[in-house]
């Protein structure tokens, strides 16, 4: 479960200091600078994957600083990646500026000062990560530092799509599966790094990790497609049939059953559902990529005891 800090309780003429507290004590030693003379409520929530905090911030105009003085205090060994929602802010850092807005991201090294400037009420994802996690340089650190990060195209577009829907699902998974994004988290950050540093060796497991990744996110969007298939998702990412087998098998699966597992799971959570009209077994097979009713149904039998109609029985019953 997150947790979850906020300003709202306290009277307006008490909420800048412990607000202060809050940031400093959830991220790295700061400087917070508030832009309003009534100060509105602030909010944190943040929860663990395993060595990755993420924490989704919300609240009125500020800037956030760090000063060497603040360095002094620790902290020096993250590295934060800050996904924004809403608003607009600035990051300046090792002689950069930053404008990013919705849907784009930046990275700040906690090592160095910088500066956060949010001029209006704004809501982002920060995802703090222990910068040795990486295997990068703090010099391959100065290539993403103070640089936007648009998420409409390449890498950076894989990277936070991921990190969104990281953010929004992983409190979800168990501790097995958490310790796994997390490190696919930390391997598609140091792919950003080396990419953009002009140094990624496609040879390097970070780089085939990522690319798995990439693969995944793309199967996951288009798992209603019951055309979706091995050669499809191979040309779909430049890469041999051979080579995305490849991928998978050191993933410890195949692609076939990696795409089977996970329509099977978003059956079952669709036919989960509490309250409302209960939908049709078959129309649920069917958005999810099962072409055969029957075959959807033994199946689902196989993968969790009980039919697709029996499960949703003792679901709406509470007992799923």
């Amino acid at each position: 479960m997150p947790v979850v800090l906020s300003t709202s309780p306290l009277p307006p003429s008490q909420r800048a200091d412990y607000w202060h507290d809050l940031v400093s004590d959830t991220f790295v030693p700061l400087d917070v600078e508030l832009h309003e003379p009534v100060p509105s409520a602030g909010t944190i929530s943040s929860h663990r994957l395993g060595p990755l905090q993420i924490s989704v911030v919300e609240a009125g105009p500020q800037t956030v600083s760090r000063s060497e003085r603040r360095i002094s205090q620790g902290g020096g060994e993250y590295l934060t990646v800050t996904l924004q929602h809403r608003g607009t802010g600035r990051l300046t850092q090792d002689g950069r500026q930053a404008l990013v807005g919705p849907g784009a991201f930046t990275c700040s090294d906690a090592g160095r000062p910088y500066r956060r400037e949010q001029p209006a009420d704004f809501r982002f994802t920060a995802f703090r990560v222990p910068k040795e996690d990486l295997g990068v340089t703090d010099g391959d650190l100065r290539a993403v530092t103070g640089t936007l990060f648009s998420g409409n195209s390449g890498t950076s577009a894989l990277v936070a799509g991921y990190l969104g829907r990281l953010a929004e699902q992983a409190a979800g998974f168990d501790g097995y599966t958490r310790h796994r994004l997390a490190l696919t988290t930390t391997d598609l950050l140091a792919l950003l790094v080396r990419e953009r540093q002009g140094r990624l060796d496609p040879r390097a497991p970070e780089a085939a990790r990522g690319m798995l990744a990439r693969i995944k996110e793309h199967v996951l969007r288009n798992l209603g497609d019951p055309g979706l298939s091995p050669e499809r998702i191979a040309a779909a990412h430049h890469v041999s049939v051979r080579y995305l087998h490849k991928l998978f098998r050191s993933d410890g699966t195949t692609v076939g059953r990696w795409i089977h597992r996970e329509r099977l799971e978003r059956c079952r959570r669709e036919l989960s559902r509490p309250g409302g009209a209960a939908p049709a077994v078959a129309a649920v097979a069917q958005r999810w990529g099962f072409v055969s009713p029957s075959h959807f149904s033994r199946a689902f039998r196989s993968a969790y005891g009980m039919s697709p109609r029996e499960w949703q029985a003792a679901a709406r019953a509470g007992l799923g």
